[in-house]
């Protein structure tokens, strides 16, 4: 089986498909990637189904050695690739020969990018997903990020083709120092004061460096609350904007709990959660109210963007 090797793991990289769905109510988050949008074009641009198990790679990537000839892509954040010693662009079908190197140079904008293989990542599935959990250790490679010496197994086999098709830049605008993300107010937000409310549609935020996979903690002006009691826990889906008793709001990311007992102001139009997903520690974030009808339309241009 071919696959690739790690020299040198990166920043933070790990095994995503999109997701581990259907047992939320048992309290498994469902983990994936964390710009689903990325994920689906690397595996578009190799043929592959959009749930094969892509590497997000997140602010430094990874140096790799080729176990057999590969074919591979990669889409999301930009960044300078080469094989051997050659550049090579994103958003194409690469072919790597056997004993050749791969790797992530500069990065330009944008935090995360995926690294797709022709038929996807081998790793072992738990509860019906390949994706890497990090906070519970489950899933990808034994729950935990790359280390050197590991083996990026493919589901290539030996005849595999990949399509013609020609170069794909990023679906959506890639953040470049921050990004104004769009939400719906709700189902929570008679528990924020409406001056909370306003401060919160008006301020520009800064994602901390207490932020990672599991949620963005934001800095800026406090959301003032109408109460101090908060509401019994229930379902905190990706995207959901918390207000603990501090002011300073969390957004729950890809890796986030399944509930939560904090005021829950408002939730991440699904449009807009890649752009969210392409932030770091250090952008800034600002929201602008919507409703449904915006947020489909979003969500449709974005999937013909996808598909075209």
């Amino acid at each position: 089986m071919m696959g690739l090797r790690v020299d040198k793991p990166g920043m933070l990289s790990t095994v995503q498909d999109l997701g581990r769905w259907g047992y939320q109510n048992l309290g498994v988050p469902v983990a994936g990637p964390m710009d689903r949008c990325a994920h689906r074009l690397a595996n578009l641009l190799l043929g592959n189904p959009s749930e094969a198990a892509t590497l997000e790679v997140t602010l430094i990537g990874p140096t790799l050695t080729a176990e057999g000839r590969m074919h591979v892509a990669v889409a999301g954040a930009e960044f300078d690739l080469f094989v051997d010693d050659a550049a090579v662009p994103m958003g194409v079908p690469l072919s790597i020969a056997a004993g050749s190197g791969f790797r992530f140079g500069r990065r330009r904008r944008g935090a995360r990018a995926y690294l797709a293989v022709r038929g996807g990542f081998d790793a072992p599935e738990w509860l019906g997903s390949r994706s890497t959990h990090l906070p519970s250790r489950l899933g990808g490679l034994a729950g935990r990020a790359l280390v050197a010496g590991d083996v990026l197994r493919s589901r290539e086999t030996a005849a595999g083709t990949v399509p013609s098709v020609d170069r794909r830049g990023p679906v959506l605008d890639l953040p470049d120092g921050g990004a104004r993300i769009r939400v719906m107010l709700g189902p929570q937000e008679a528990l924020c004061a409406p001056e909370g409310i306003e401060t919160f549609r008006t301020t520009r935020y800064v994602v901390s460096d207490h932020s990672d996979r599991m949620g963005y903690r934001l800095s800026g002006p406090a959301v003032a609350l109408a109460s101090s009691a908060e509401p019994l826990s229930d379902a905190t889906p990706t995207g959901t904007v918390q207000i603990p008793g501090s002011g300073q709001p969390i957004v729950l990311m890809a890796d986030g709990q399944t509930t939560g007992g904090y005021p829950k102001l408002a939730t991440v139009i699904t449009a807009d959660l890649p752009v969210a997903g392409q932030l770091s520690p250090g952008d800034w974030m600002e929201f602008e109210v919507c409703d449904r009808a915006a947020a489909l339309r979003a969500l449709i241009a974005q999937e013909q963007a996808l598909l075209a």
